[in-house]
């Protein structure tokens, strides 16, 4: 591959990766065959650390970034348990009505084992996660959190 090619195929990443791996990447990319899928490969790499970037601390550690936590299923799994418990809710109340019932029903056990049975995943997942990257996690808990409260704060105004 020419060295201008793979000049701008460099310029594709975000400029903290480049200061970090630039050089050589470039002179990687000048020794190598330049054939259409790498530079497919290159694009579409280029794409997925702009979408989901590895940070870089001052001590030279990567930790991943809060969108690649996000995409984790431990991240994602409780905060989808939460808003189906909150349309459990919200389904109950359409339709039979806000009055309350003489005896738990079905929605009401749907909703506690939703919300219960998060637990679980919410500590894998602080387990896991926390000693990695301490700061995008305590951020992805603060969202699982605020979709556990949104599924609450029906239940407990209502006094269901």
């Amino acid at each position: 591959m020419n060295r201008r090619l793979a000049r701008f195929m460099t310029r594709l990443y975000p400029r903290f990766w480049r200061e970090r791996y630039g050089v050589e990447f470039e002179m990687l990319l000048v020794t190598q065959h330049g054939s259409i899928r790498a530079v497919l490969d290159v694009v579409w790499s280029a794409l997925k650390e702009h979408a989901f970037p590895v940070v870089t601390s001052a001590d030279g550690q990567c930790y991943p970034s809060f969108a690649s936590i996000m995409k984790k299923p431990s991240a994602i799994v409780p905060m989808a348990m939460s808003l189906a418990a909150l349309g459990v809710v919200f389904g109950h109340i359409a339709m039979a009505g806000i009055a309350r019932q003489a005896d738990e029903g079905a929605a009401a056990h749907s909703w506690q084992l939703l919300m219960g049975t998060q637990l679980p995943i919410l500590f894998y997942f602080a387990i896991k996660w926390l000693p990695k990257a301490p700061r995008q996690t305590l951020g992805v808990i603060a969202l699982q959190a605020l979709a556990a409260g949104a599924a609450m704060a029906p239940v407990f105004l209502l006094r269901w």
